[in-house]
Formats: structure tokens, C-alpha cells, sequence
């Protein structure tokens, strides 16, 4: 036995059945695309940390610091996920002996930024995935809408 919610049809229901209520018909299309704009800032991010992996100089002196993205759910039920802020990695930069480099102190040491090469493909590597997953998501969706749109011809 299948179940049809009418809007405004049926306000009593016999006993047993369950009104069936959608709040938002693109609420999975909606999470997808909040995941692709999510891990597409991501990936900028990373794309950022890794060009400027060898700035001695960002300004005020130092180095260039990592930066890091921090997201949070859209909301406190099944949502999609957004970006709350970006945050400067306060982690110590590394040093490396360069006396020739004109950012050397007097023992000839240099301060590099603290990125690390090998983390950062790997935050690119499960960017991608994560991106890729949600754009399958989609894909899927529309498939789904393609056959029942078949269905009803």
C-alpha cells in the first residue's frame, strides 16, 4: 500500500498512518553544491599555502604562516557544511641555513614558512575526493529526476 501527502487533503488520518512531510525537495542538492563550494575554498587554500611555501617575507618581517580552514554545518539538523573562517596555522617556522639569503640572521639561518609540502597534498588529495563525492551526489540526483520524469511520460 503506498501513501500520497496532499497538501491541505485528509486533515484526519485514519490511525497508523504516517503523514509524509518533505520541508525541501532540494535539500540534497543543496548539501552537494554547499560540499563543492566548501572543499572548492579548500583547495584555494591549499593552493595558496603551497605557492607561497618559500616567502621568507609576508610582511611584518616574517614568514608566510599556513593557513587553515575551519567549516561548520549549515545547521543543527542534516545540512550541508560551510566555511566559518580562515585561520593563520601559529605553529613555529622552520630554519634553514642559507648565509647567502638576504633574510639570513647573523649565524646565516633563514625562517621558512611552516608549510609542509607532503600535508598539503595530502589536504589537496581529500579536497579533490570530497569534491568529487559531492559532484557524484548530483549527478546521481539527476539521474534519479531523469527516470521518474521517464516514468511519468
Amino acid at each position: 500500500m503506498i501513501f500520497v501527502y496532499r497538501p491541505g487533503v485528509g486533515k484526519t488520518e485514519p490511525a497508523g498512518v504516517e503523514k509524509m512531510k518533505v520541508d525541501n525537495v532540494f535539500g540534497p542538492i543543496d548539501i552537494a553544491v554547499s560540499g563543492l563550494r566548501s572543499q572548492n575554498k579548500q583547495m584555494e587554500i591549499v593552493s595558496s599555502n603551497i605557492a607561497n611555501a618559500r616567502t621568507t617575507n609576508a610582511g611584518k618581517g616574517e614568514p608566510y604562516r599556513r593557513l587553515e580552514a575551519v567549516f561548520k554545518s549549515d545547521s543543527d539538523e542534516i545540512a550541508g557544511v560551510e566555511l566559518e573562517r580562515i585561520t593563520r596555522d601559529m605553529g613555529d617556522f622552520s630554519r634553514v641555513l642559507d648565509p647567502g639569503h638576504p633574510e639570513a640572521d647573523e649565524n646565516g639561518y633563514v625562517q621558512m614558512p611552516n608549510v609542509s609540502i607532503p600535508i598539503e597534498m595530502m589536504t589537496l588529495t581529500q579536497a579533490t575526493r570530497a569534491y568529487q563525492a559531492n559532484a557524484a551526489v548530483l549527478r546521481r540526483y539527476q539521474q534519479m529526476v531523469e527516470t521518474t520524469l521517464e516514468l511519468l511520460r
